[in-house]
């Protein structure tokens, strides 16, 4: 069992910056998957970004040039750096961990953009 919790979200203006960070419960980076969604009301949750055991990462086109996705194994911690934020990033963000059949998700954080 893997818990994650996320935190960092909040209301900022168009253009500035903020990061998200997913706390996880164990050393999990070296074995999982992780992964930052987002889910708008009324729509379906979209991918964001991944970044694989090995260090390998990966962005939607629509956050490519703006976000990167990192992690820290000694503090068990993932981040999502936001920068370049716009009104169509404003979302709740969930972290995701996965590995073969198992799949963990965190409570989510509200970002807002907005001036």
């Amino acid at each position: 069992q893997v818990q994650l919790v996320e935190s960092g979200g909040g209301l900022v203006q168009p253009g500035g910056s903020l990061r998200l960070s997913c706390a996880a419960s164990r050393n999990i980076f070296s074995v999982y998957t992780m992964a930052w969604h987002r889910q708008t009301p009324g729509k379906e949750r979209e991918w964001v970004a991944t970044i694989t055991p090995g260090g390998v990462t990966n962005y939607a086109d629509f956050v490519k040039g703006r976000f990167i996705i990192s992690r820290d194994a000694s503090q068990n911690t993932l981040y999502l750096q936001m920068n370049k934020l716009e009104p169509e990033d404003t979302s709740v963000y969930f972290c995701n961990a996965r590995r073969l059949t198992w799949s963990y998700w965190g409570q989510g954080t509200q970002v807002t953009v907005s001036s």
